[in-house]
């Protein structure tokens, strides 16, 4: 099925549908220029997605069509027992937790969830969370370290929900509790950016032994265009770009600055081309960082994972 194409993909979504249809004519007579085509239209995906703008990256997270949380849940874990609730105030659906198991371990899974018919994306704020997620969220993963059961966060959220009903709800507080206990769980924390990794609303479960986020997904103090109405006064294509262009805001950028630990390869053309292999590369990431953390002493693990975030935001000056 041809995904819905984006702003830059004009000459990749003509030749996409170009092949649909003459795939679908059939014919041993369409067999050479049907791999003629396809030949062309892997080339044109990777100089296109090898050459992206900022910009164009923050417009592949936010692809409609891109894998979310409960898609993940479906592809790569088994056994998934949602967990609902902050026993204070309500249950926040744009966080989503739940007891799973990942291969030969058994995980606690927190992630966004932006939800993907209009009733669902109301239901779930677009994925921006309010302070009862974070309580459910931080709840959950008190319960999973009591046990010694590793914890798997996947963040995509464009950040805290940010009404004022919010605000008096302790958001702000809620968020930096979340990343206080989080920084002293005595239990692997794996965390890996799948999308969106907007500001405090992805820090609030952003810290772990092990910081991952996909290729084609950014992690920012603030959205390009939250950063152009504060810089320009508008939020236009330009003022946009230029934001992105200078947040360094993605998987590269943000590798080289050490604030993540690996960059997860995506399918040519994106997650949502081919959401069974990105979750497949995602299931081994989780996997090989899972064995890797479980072996090492609570002490050392506590020790390692704050010593890595007190060291972020170091620099030398020439």
């Amino acid at each position: 099925m041809v995904p819905d194409p984006l702003p830059f993909e004009a000459d990749i979504h003509e030749l996409e549908l170009l092949l649909e249809k003459l795939e679908a004519s059939g014919g041993d007579t369409a067999a050479d220029e049907i791999r003629r085509m396809k030949r062309a239209h892997r080339e044109l995906l990777k100089k296109t997605y090898d050459n992206l703008t900022p910009w164009q990256t923050i417009e592949v997270s936010r692809h409609k069509q891109r894998p979310q949380f409960l898609d993940y849940v479906d592809l790569a874990f088994d056994e998934f027992v949602e967990l609902h609730g902050d026993r204070a105030f309500g249950d926040d659906r744009a966080i989503r937790t739940g007891f799973a198991r990942l291969g030969e371990h058994k995980v606690l899974l927190v992630g966004h969830h932006k939800g993907r018919t209009l009733a669902e994306r109301q239901q779930c704020f677009y994925g921006c969370t309010h302070p009862e997620g974070y309580r459910k969220a931080l709840g959950k993963m008190r319960i999973a370290a009591k046990f010694g059961v590793p914890i798997v966060c996947l963040i995509d959220t464009p950040g805290a929900y940010p009404g004022d009903k919010a605000e008096e709800r302790g958001q702000s507080q809620l968020i930096a509790t979340s990343i206080l206990e989080m920084t002293r769980l005595p239990t692997p924390i794996v965390c890996v950016v799948i999308g969106e990794g907007g500001s405090g609303g992805a820090l609030g479960i952003g810290i772990g032994d092990r910081v991952g986020m996909l290729q084609h997904a950014y992690y920012s103090v603030i959205s390009p265009e939250g950063c152009a109405g504060i810089l320009w006064k508008t939020a236009n294509e330009e003022t946009k770009a230029r934001a992105a262009a200078a947040l360094r805001l993605t998987a590269k950028d943000l590798l080289g600055f050490g604030v993540v630990d690996d960059v997860v390869p995506e399918p040519l053309g994106g997650a949502h081309r081919s959401p069974r292999d990105m979750a497949t590369t995602l299931k081994n990431h989780l996997q090989r960082h899972l064995r890797e953390l479980t072996q090492l002493p609570k002490d050392l693990l506590l020790a390692a994972r704050y010593d890595k975030f007190r060291q972020l935001g170091q620099f030398v000056q020439e």
